[in-house]
Formats: C-alpha cells, sequence, structure tokens
C-alpha cells in the first residue's frame, strides 16, 4: 500500500484529492497539511510514501517545504518523494520546487488518472514531466537562471551517459530510451543512476533542466 500525505492550504480541495486517491485499492491517504509547516511535521509522524504538494500555502509555501523534505543536503534515504500540484501552471514557484527536489509537476486540473499515475511514478522513486510542459519550462525559465551549471560538470558523464542525459531531456520514460538504444530497461536504469550520481542530482526532472543549462541539448532537438 502507497501512502500519501495531501498539502493544501484549501480545506475543499484536500477533501476532493483524498476522495480520488482512497478510490485507488493501491494508495491511501494518511494524512492532511495546510501548509509548509504542517507538511513537516506531518511527514515526520507519518512518513508517507509520496507527499502531494500545492506551492502557493501560508506561513510556509510548498517550495520550501520541498526544500525541506527533499533538499540535495538530506541523505537519499531520508528525502520524501514529492509531487507538486499547483493551479498557477509554468512559474517561477514550480521551477523552484523542482530545483529543491520536487520529482513530479501536475496542474490541479489534470485528470485524476493522471494524477494517480503521477502518484504511483513518485512512489517508484523516479520522476515525471511531460515533454510537452519540460519544453515550456525550459523556454520560459532556464535561459534566465539564476544559477548557471558549468559545462565541465559533463566531463565525468561516458558518452552513452551523454546520450541517456540527451533522452531524459527530451521527456523519454526509461522504456522509451531503451527502445531508442536498443538495450535492456534495467540497462537503462543503471545508465540513469550513474548519471544523476555523477551530477549529483535528485531526479531526471533536475537531469533535464541541467541538460538545457549547459547547452547539451536545445529547443527543438529530436
Amino acid at each position: 500500500m502507497t501512502t500519501v500525505l495531501v498539502v493544501d492550504d484549501q480545506a475543499l480541495v484536500r477533501v476532493g484529492l483524498r476522495l480520488i486517491i482512497d478510490a485507488q485499492p493501491d494508495l491511501q491517504v494518511v494524512g492532511e497539511a495546510a501548509d509548509g509547516r504542517e507538511a513537516i511535521e506531518s511527514h515526520r509522524r507519518l512518513r508517507p510514501d509520496v507527499i502531494v504538494m500545492d506551492i502557493r500555502m501560508p506561513n510556509m509555501d510548498g517550495v520550501e517545504a520541498t526544500r525541506r523534505l527533499a533538499g540535495p543536503d538530506l541523505p537519499a534515504g531520508q528525502r520524501a518523494g514529492i509531487l507538486i500540484l499547483t493551479t498557477f501552471d509554468l512559474d517561477e514557484y514550480v521551477v523552484d520546487a523542482l530545483r529543491a527536489g520536487a520529482s513530479a509537476f501536475l496542474l490541479k486540473d489534470a485528470p485524476p488518472a493522471e494524477l494517480i499515475q503521477a502518484i504511483r511514478v513518485v512512489a517508484a522513486g523516479e520522476a515525471m514531466l511531460a515533454p510537452a510542459v519540460t519544453k515550456r519550462l525550459i523556454t520560459q525559465f532556464v535561459g534566465r537562471a539564476k544559477t548557471r551549471v558549468s559545462r565541465v560538470a559533463l566531463d565525468q558523464l561516458t558518452e552513452r551517459e551523454l546520450e541517456v542525459l540527451k533522452l531524459i531531456a527530451r521527456g523519454l520514460s526509461n522504456a522509451q530510451i531503451a527502445e531508442e538504444l536498443t538495450v535492456g530497461e534495467a540497462t537503462v536504469k543503471t545508465h540513469v543512476a550513474r548519471v544523476l550520481d555523477k551530477l549529483e542530482l535528485q531526479n531526471r526532472v533536475q537531469a533535464a533542466i541541467l541538460a538545457y543549462e549547459t547547452g547539451l541539448v536545445e529547443l527543438g532537438t529530436r
């Protein structure tokens, strides 16, 4: 059973999310929180597998809560799996949350099936960002990122690992990468893990951002 913590400052939204999530036989909402501070406390007590996190909340917003629950300073085993859920489409808050360690991003008007899929992906320790969303994220924000990553970081990667990073940046799943490179999915998982480890990244969303920031991949690249 995958346990879920729902974090949103609107009670009606929390109720709606609980109803959708609890309707699944393999998912269970074990707690709710109305802001980032409550989310941190609830995570400490409940240790949910996934946190569905709103961004704009009083007292402590979702970005800061994500940073404290999934940030790079935490040991890997203590990082929470966080799905960002917001009304506001792509904005700087979303980008900041993804940089802080969130594993997935959805709009609140996304179909329930997409929400459930995203929760399962995050619970599996993976990340989800649709290719169309990745392109808009890069177009709107990466070009004016406050912190530029040196391309020197990519020198650590083998030729095959660079190929995998490029495909991650295109939004391909492990299965799609395996098909593209004509290798097994287990091999792809190993390559992805090595890419993240060498570049000191937490998930493939951050890897996609880095690929564009360094110029390894450019908009329109296929």
